[in-house]
C-alpha cells in the first residue's frame, strides 16, 4: 500500500506525535496526585528517563503507548500496512529497549510498573492498581513533595 502524503508531510505528522506529558501520563499523574504521593518525572539519572519516578518509594511507573510498545492482543498494537520490513523492525526495537531499560531500573533495586495506554480508560480499577503499587497510605501521611522535617537524632546547627 502506498502512502498517501509525501513524505514531508508524513514526517510533520509523525513529529507532532509527543513523548511526554501524554494524555495516559497526565491520567497516572493525578492519580499520585489525589493519593497524595509525591514523584519525579523523566529523571536523566536512571535508564530510559523512566516516565514516572518515586524515589523514597524506589518506584517506577512507565506509561507506555499500546501502538508504539506492542501491548500484547490490544487491539490499539496493530500493523501499518505499509512498510512493514520497517515497522518490524521498530516495532521489536522499541520492545528491546523497554525490556532492557526495565531490566537495568530492576537491578539497581527499583520495581517497575507498566500502564498501557488504554489501560487509563479504566478509572476505579486503574486507581486502585497505582495505590496498590505505591503503597499509599504505607508510607504515613501523604506526601507533598520532598521531606525537609529533620530527623529525631539531627540537632539544628549553631
Amino acid at each position: 500500500m502506498v502512502d498517501r502524503f509525501t513524505p514531508e508531510t508524513r514526517s510533520r505528522m509523525m513529529s507532532a506525535i509527543r513523548g511526554r506529558d501524554t494524555k495516559p501520563e497526565l491520567v497516572v499523574r493525578k492519580i499520585l496526585r489525589e493519593l497524595g504521593v509525591g514523584y519525579r518525572l523523566h529523571r536523566k539519572d536512571l535508564p530510559g528517563k523512566p516516565d514516572i519516578s518515586m524515589s523514597g518509594r524506589r518506584k517506577i511507573i512507565e506509561v507506555r503507548g499500546c501502538f508504539w510498545h506492542r501491548h500484547p492482543g490490544c487491539r490499539f498494537a496493530y500493523e501499518p500496512k505499509s512498510r512493514q520490513e520497517f515497522w518490524t523492525r521498530k516495532f521489536a526495537s522499541n520492545v528491546e529497549r523497554d525490556e532492557r531499560n526495565d531490566r537495568a531500573l530492576r537491578d539497581r533495586g527499583w520495581q517497575v510498573l507498566t500502564i498501557w495506554e488504554c489501560e487509563t480508560a479504566q478509572g476505579t480499577s486503574l486507581q486502585e492498581r497505582v495505590a496498590e503499587f505505591v503503597g499509599a497510605g504505607e508510607h504515613g501521611a501523604p506526601s507533598k513533595g520532598r521531606d525537609h522535617s529533620r530527623k529525631a537524632d539531627e540537632t539544628p546547627a549553631g
